[in-house]
């Protein structure tokens, strides 16, 4: 699979595929390869052996995209592809997405919600799971749940629509 990550203001195309193991992935970068073994020692560190060095790795999720500490560095690691597509809507509340997709290649673990609940922005709706961290994604806005697209264990990416939220009606007053 491919994507376009922004890390610091260089974006760079990266393909990442699997090996056959689930803690192992061969990731090109700048026709470079790496090659990628990892263990999940706890919520938000990974133990990772990359090109037969071994290091740790701490990943926390922020509005603004994925925060990695490594080798005593902090990279901020956003999605290019999604930045773009954000920028290209309109600005206008009321033409706000109205769906919840994964940041990165994901396996459904949970799902917290059913078609027809109301949802308050910042609700958890479906956790995924992607190189043996979970993520809640979460409901952008208050509203309804119009229409859940994904299933327990089902394989999702970036762009897939996982649930299609209706946003309630806001009186703004004009």
């Amino acid at each position: 699979m491919k994507y376009h990550l922004k890390v610091g203001e260089k974006t760079s195309e990266i393909e990442v595929s699997g090996t056959g193991n689930p803690q192992s992935l061969r990731i090109m970068m700048a026709d470079k390869g790496y090659d990628v073994v990892f263990q999940r020692v706890s919520d938000h560190c990974l133990h990772m052996i990359l090109n037969g060095k071994a290091t740790k790795a701490f990943v926390t999720q922020a509005d603004e995209g994925t925060h990695v500490f490594l080798a005593g560095r902090c990279y901020l690691v956003q999605d290019a592809d999604r930045m773009a597509l954000a920028r290209h809507r309109p600005g206008r509340h009321e033409e706000a997405p109205s769906d919840v997709t994964p940041p990165m290649p994901s396996v459904v673990v949970r799902i917290l919600v059913n078609e027809g609940d109301r949802v308050k922005r910042g609700q958890g709706l479906v956790v995924v799971t992607a190189m043996k961290m979970e993520t809640t994604l979460v409901a952008p806005f208050d509203g309804r749940v119009k229409k859940l697209n994904a299933s327990v264990n089902q394989k999702v990416a970036p762009g897939d629509i996982l649930v299609e939220i209706e946003e309630e009606a806001q009186d703004h007053g004009g």
